[in-house]
């Protein structure tokens, strides 16, 4: 159940006091590493392939400040993620593979981070570190999934998969619902480079999910004007797949991904903190769209290199040597043991660890190349990454060095080896099965935190009704325009309270006067036992949707506006787990209203 995995999670932190074998190991090493706590950035950009920096040879555009960690620091050369974004945030979180942490997708809950999974925030903020996020959650949107939850104490930013539009769009502060300023990745770094002033003098862990290059492919056109017109050169291995719109704007987006790392660093110089700083970057999964990578098969959602091999520097010049190169298989999985070892944090933890250190590395204390074995998993497909190999998901054999694009099977030459790694690929496959089973039925939690939000994208339309968007992250709900339509969402509240009720809506002046009714009805509930309230829309607001001048490619499937909060009323909201419907009542127009999502704002215990 999900409150006894809740109160697991609370005691873990409380106690502190259980290490696993892996981390108390990890601890002993890293007190004598260490003269004073590091801070610790962690800049994670979205949809950004390895190719996607002119370090890596890429001459359609310049990335100056990135290729300088690369310069000043550690290059990690085969360095893997997840094929898409959810996953990877909560494998460098957890140092766990995320079937086990109850992330198995992207959206409608699936994204959602189990809340006994202890973070790696969890560890900073125990050991006394300022703990701060700031862009692209991905992993919960309600408490206790929240980030404010899960270790950070500061985080501005949106915790949904996508976002609908870049310029100063709705935001979430804390958990409260604020308006941003401006290009949204300018404005997460701005708060990043305030929250490191104002924790200059203690340890901090910032950490930076920026959430570009993932469309809508919206970017200023101080940094478009250079790729509008751009012949580029560097082109996909397949350029007829290729749609030279979306990279010009990927390209652009990149560079001004670059201009505020710039910007970060320079900060870092600036309060002489660049010695006291471990500086981490890397990218969620391979690129979104089909432009040049290194001659590498897949793109993001693919399990082959060019899918889930991503860019990695890692800079601490007290500690790292500048322009060090490590040959290492690593992943996203292994920060959390690699930085409890390079800051000597606090390391209890309460459950195995998948990843490893790789600190021993970075700090030149080994320069060989051990047997490690990453997998990488989509549903029941598995590629396994091993020495110089890669055996795909339809178990065939490639020497990833020789032949980055996968071209030719040695599977045949090599039949020992490619068995020993289908065998090693059938067991992790049954392994993380039996993972995702165990998650595919989670309700959404109401009343874990004071106010709580269930957006559209977690609800599930019934009737004529229907999303403004293919994917559900930022749709919302129109086309409601007969009385059997109806929302549900699935719920779990850990004790009956009362509740004030908000509808998130728009609704034309002629579609006033509808009225409507919100039902919860408990599991195993007699039909008559409901708790309801019924209301009405007495106010029209139909906003236009946000216009888009800054997107760069044709037919985009996002689609955003503003909505009002209509008061509702109060109801009771049982304990345990329920199903919420919205229903209409009465239809006065041709429809009823859009609706964004509803809030429950805790009032008192019935």
């Amino acid at each position: 159940m999900f409150f006894e995995r809740l109160l697991f999670h609370l005691t873990l932190v409380a106690s502190f006091t259980y290490c696993c074998s892996t981390l108390s190991a990890v601890t002993a090493n890293a007190v004598s590493l260490t003269e004073s706590p590091p801070n610790v950035l962690v800049i994670l950009t979205d949809d950004q392939g390895w190719g996607d920096l002119s370090v890596h040879g890429n001459s359609n555009l310049a990335t100056p400040h990135l290729d300088s960690l690369a310069k000043d620091g550690a290059t990690v050369s085969s360095f893997y993620v997840c094929q898409v974004c959810a996953p990877t945030r909560a494998e460098f979180l957890t140092g766990r593979y995320y079937p086990r942490t109850g992330v198995s997708g992207v959206s409608v809950g699936q994204e959602r981070l189990n809340p006994d999974e202890l973070t790696l925030a969890d560890l900073f903020l125990e050991s006394g570190y300022a703990t701060g996020a700031f862009g692209k959650w991905h992993n919960g949107t309600q408490g206790p999934y929240h980030p404010n939850d899960r270790g950070f104490t500061e985080f501005y930013g949106f915790t949904s998969g996508h976002w609908g539009h870049y310029f100063s769009p709705p935001l979430d502060h804390n958990g409260k619902a604020v308006r941003g300023n401006g290009f949204v990745v300018d404005d997460f770094t701005n708060h990043a480079i305030e929250f490191i002033r104002q924790h200059q003098e203690e340890p901090f862990f910032c950490y930076l999910p920026l959430n570009t290059p993932h469309s809508p492919m919206m970017v200023p056109d101080q940094f478009y004007k250079k790729f509008e017109h751009a012949d580029l050169v560097m082109r996909n291995r397949d350029p007829e797949k290729e749609d030279l719109a979306m990279t010009r704007a990927a390209l652009a987006m990149v560079e001004n991904i670059d201009w505020n790392v710039g910007r970060v660093l320079s900060l870092l110089e600036e309060l002489e903190l660049e010695d006291e700083t471990i500086v981490i970057f890397f990218s969620d999964n391979g690129p979104n769209s089909y432009r040049w990578n290194g001659g590498m098969k897949g793109r993001k959602g693919s399990i082959d290199e060019g899918g889930v091999r991503s860019p990695c520097f890692v800079r601490w010049p007290r500690s790292i040597p500048a322009g060090l190169k490590i040959d290492q298989i690593a992943g996203a999985v292994d920060w959390l043991p690699t930085l409890v070892e390079l800051t000597g944090i606090k390391s209890a933890y309460g459950r195995d660890l998948d990843g490893v250190s790789i600190a021993p590395w970075l700090i030149g204390q080994r320069k060989d190349v051990d047997d490690r074995i990453l997998f990488s998993v989509k549903k029941n497909q598995v590629s396994v990454r091993q020495g110089n190999y890669r055996l795909d998901d339809q178990g065939r054999l490639f020497n990833i060095p020789q032949d980055p694009g996968q071209r030719r099977d040695l599977s045949a030459t090599h039949p020992d080896l490619t068995q020993e790694l289908i065998a090693l690929a059938d067991r992790h496959r049954q392994l993380m099965s039996l993972e995702f089973k165990k998650y595919t039925d989670r309700p959404f939690t109401v009343g874990y935190s004071p106010s709580t939000i269930l957006p559209a994208r977690d609800g599930v339309a019934h009737g004529s009704i229907s999303r403004s968007s293919k994917a559900p992250n930022n749709s919302f709900f129109e086309n409601w325009s007969d009385l059997t339509g109806a929302i549900t969402w699935e719920i779990e509240v850990p004790r009956a309270g009362v509740f004030d009720v908000s509808l998130f809506y728009t609704c034309r002046e002629s579609d006033v006067g509808s009225r409507l009714r919100l039902e919860v009805k408990q599991h195993d509930a007699k039909v008559d036992d409901l708790s309801v309230l019924d209301f009405s829309v007495h106010e029209w607001f139909d906003p236009p949707l946000y216009d888009k001048p800054k997107e760069r490619v044709k037919e985009s499937h996002y689609f955003v506006k503003d909505f009002k909060p209509l008061q509702m009323g109060r109801i009771v909201l049982p304990e345990g787990r329920s199903t919420i419907r919205l229903r209409a009542l009465e239809m006065s127009g041709s429809e009823l209203v859009d609706v964004h999502s509803i809030q429950f704002v805790l009032r008192r215990e019935p």
